[in-house]
């Protein structure tokens, strides 16, 4: 490894200090075990989307270390002094620029033509803002390189004209214009098809037997198939009379057939009338083509006689079997060629169309077109070219501090590009939030951070924009976190958003709350207790007082006497439980008495320090528990969650995790009046309560000898 490098130690690791563009350029000698990050999400972090998008140049919505180091080593090629990169300006000054290589001074010469295209053809720099139009600058130009030539963009009528007869058959593409076109692959495409079908057409025209009618053959086939199937069936029937006598009535459907009709409301479309043969059956019988035919059919008849018997075998009255089979025969040439249509959809123009176009110069003309194009491609890739090194120019030296280390996020001079915004609830503000797809499946790798996270649901707008948050509680306590409660999101925006938790990850969050836990605890179980009893003795007596009530009313409506009242209270009854109870005080009053004499026992300066030390005894493992879990807090869990992949244990030591939460604190100099005209009035009772009870305790110590 030729560079030197430097390194700060922060979360518990030792991380790169990238300080020079000699440090940036020589990433890749760098050891990626040393990285902090090996690949971040493209979305759902505080980044620039399109630099992010032009790093990633597989588009797979992630941006990996090797990604960052070709943009590094691209950007590299092109400036002449890469310390420049560290200041992450949105500028650059032309001078900068590195046109000793092809590509630079390609890249050079895009800069002044974009800056002389606005009118600033005398700037010594090009900024981002310059860049803001660039989708329309490209385009705006008649060639934009994307292959795509427009019909918009076609002056000759009758060259637009078959363009557009090219996108109606073989489809199209968006230009960079956003208007439809076609490139090299549609019009090979469609002249490809053209071709075949023409020359399938030609082979048609060339058999006389193929288009026997000329251009009305078709139509003419068309009618002939129309009537095919019924014409059969109409000489079958015939001859089948012909091979019995008794065959012709019935096939020609008896009278009791015309009767289902005859209580129905008729016409030629009427699908019982069309179901009837075309004529009445006889054997031997040629096919009328008159007044005699089936109404439902006389139209069809009809139009096979105009164009299909007249022109081929003259005006008839009539069609025999065997002129009929002569037709038949005269179709098959024409249909064996239909078989060998190839499949196209150029056929919707018309072979005259089709013809007219192969004829002309529209192919030459439409690859000279596309070829002008293509040759512009280099000069407008470096065009885009000119923005993606204004970009990385401004944002990657920040992507390096959050990627191959968390500088941004351990110096505290400005926010890491995974913090979202702060959420402010319970008198706080949490600066670590981080945006989640889902919550539940965040959640589920997440706890193995140990830190404390409250899942928040944002919405703003009237619930038109939504997000999902974990925000980090790494000050104060847990005691009024809870689903349900509301607070204020700020983005890095500076826009506000209604936030509501939705789910909570519990853990340590300071030694203070490990300190009072234990006392909390049980002040909550004795108050739980205390009220539960309350409640049972409450709705005891209100039972046995609608008890008595109900027996009163329903002795009076009855006429009874009222139930005699219960026999008064036997204390000799009771003289056991009471017994029982006075033990149970003695014994408690016992250990009470203990603890009281031994401290004391002690010399007055040894009971606070005993006092301290029953408190350390009681309050001692928790805060030992939750002391190693806060040395353990792991920011990469949440992280990984996210879709970033954390190479190191990003630790959030107690002081840093401090420092991420902020308290509520009155400012610096601020007056306070303690007087509270609304405070709750002091009871005394509670005192001499106290003061009786020290006495009494100080009586029975003197008792049992303590101060003897």
């Amino acid at each position: 490894m030729s560079h030197t490098w430097k390194f700060f130690r922060s979360g518990g690791f030792d991380q790169v200090q990238v300080d020079s563009g000699a440090d940036l350029l020589a990433l890749r000698e760098l050891d990626q075990k040393l990285w902090v990050a090996l690949s971040c999400p493209t979305h759902g972090i505080e980044f620039d989307a399109r630099t992010l998008a032009m790093i990633d140049s597989d588009t797979d919505g992630h941006v990996r270390a090797n990604e960052i180091l070709s943009a590094i080593e691209w950007i590299g090629r092109l400036v002449k002094n890469s310390d420049g990169l560290l200041c992450g300006s949105d500028r650059m000054a032309l001078v900068e620029l590195d046109d000793s290589t092809e590509e630079g001074a390609q890249i050079l010469a895009s800069a002044r033509h974009i800056l002389k295209s606005l009118g600033k053809a005398e700037a010594t720099e090009i900024t981002l803002d310059d860049m803001a139009d660039i989708e329309k600058f490209v385009a705006a130009l008649e060639f934009n390189g994307d292959g795509v030539i427009s019909a918009k963009q076609i002056g000759n009528e009758a060259f637009r004209g078959a363009v557009e007869d090219i996108i109606k058959c073989a489809g199209s593409v968006v230009d960079l214009s956003g208007e439809a076109g076609i490139n090299e692959e549609i019009a090979g495409k469609f002249f490809g098809e053209a071709k075949a079908y023409s020359e399938w057409y030609a082979a048609g025209e060339a058999d006389a037997a193929v288009l026997m009618l000329g251009e009305h053959t078709e139509s003419a086939v068309a009618a002939f198939h129309t009537v095919k199937d019924k014409v059969s069936d109409y000489f079958t029937r015939c001859q089948l009379a012909a091979y019995d006598a008794r065959a012709a009535v019935p096939l020609s459907r008896s009278a009791e057939d015309y009767q289902l009709l005859a209580g129905q409301t008729l016409s030629s479309a009427t699908a019982e009338v069309a179901a009837f043969p075309l004529a009445i059956v006889a054997a031997g019988k040629a096919l009328p083509l008159g007044d005699e035919i089936n109404p439902a059919w006389q139209a069809k008849i009809a139009a096979l006689h105009a164009q299909v018997v007249e022109p081929l075998l003259g005006r008839k009255k009539s069609l025999t079997v065997a002129e009929w089979a002569d037709l038949c025969g005269k179709m098959t040439a024409f249909e064996t060629w239909q078989t060998a249509k190839p499949a196209t959809s150029v056929e919707q123009l018309g072979v005259a169309r089709v013809r007219e176009i192969l004829s002309s110069s529209t192919k030459n003309d439409i690859d000279n077109l596309i070829a002008q194009d293509k040759e512009v491609e280099v000069e407008v890739k470096a065009i885009r070219s000119v923005e993606r090194l204004l970009r990385y120019n401004r944002h990657l030296a920040e992507l390096v501090n959050n990627f191959v280390s968390f500088r941004d996020f351990y110096s505290g001079k400005r926010k890491a590009i995974f913090q979202v915004g702060t959420l402010y609830l319970d008198g706080r503000s949490c600066d670590l939030c981080v945006k989640v797809e889902d919550a539940a499946k965040h959640a589920g790798f997440a706890n193995m951070s140990g830190i404390c996270l409250a899942y928040c649901e944002l919405v703003r707008n009237g619930g038109a924009e939504k997000m999902t948050i974990a925000a980090a509680f790494t000050a104060g306590d847990s005691d009024f976190l809870m689903v349900g409660r509301n607070g204020v999101f700020y983005d890095r925006a500076g826009n506000d958003w209604d936030a509501n938790i939705v789910r909570i990850i519990d853990h340590p969050i300071s030694i203070r709350q490990a300190f009072w836990s234990p006392y909390k605890k049980l002040v909550k179980v004795i108050s739980e207790q205390m009220q539960k009893l309350a409640a049972s003795k409450a709705s005891s007596s209100d039972d046995k007082l609608i008890n008595a009530a109900l027996d009163h009313s329903k002795a009076v409506v009855a006429g009874q006497p009222a139930p005699a009242p219960k026999p008064p209270f036997d204390v000799g009854k009771f003289a056991g439980i009471f017994a029982a109870i006075g033990l149970a005080i003695g014994a408690i009053g016992g250990i009470l008495a203990s603890i009281v004499s031994g401290i004391l026992g002690l010399k007055f300066w040894q009971i606070p320090l005993a006092l301290i030390g029953l408190m350390l005894l009681i309050s001692g493992p928790s805060m030992a528990m939750a002391w190693f879990k806060l040395k353990r807090r792991n920011l990469g869990p949440i992280l990984d969650a996210c879709g970033w992949a954390i190479n190191a244990r990003v630790r959030i030591n107690i002081p840093f995790g401090t420092s991420l939460t902020g308290l509520a604190d009155l400012p610096q100099g601020a007056s306070r009046s303690m007087i509270d005209p609304y405070a709750e009035k002091t009871a005394l009772w509670p005192y001499y309560l106290m003061i009786s009870a020290g006495i009494i305790s100080l009586a029975g110590l003197w008792y049992y000898g303590i101060f003897g």
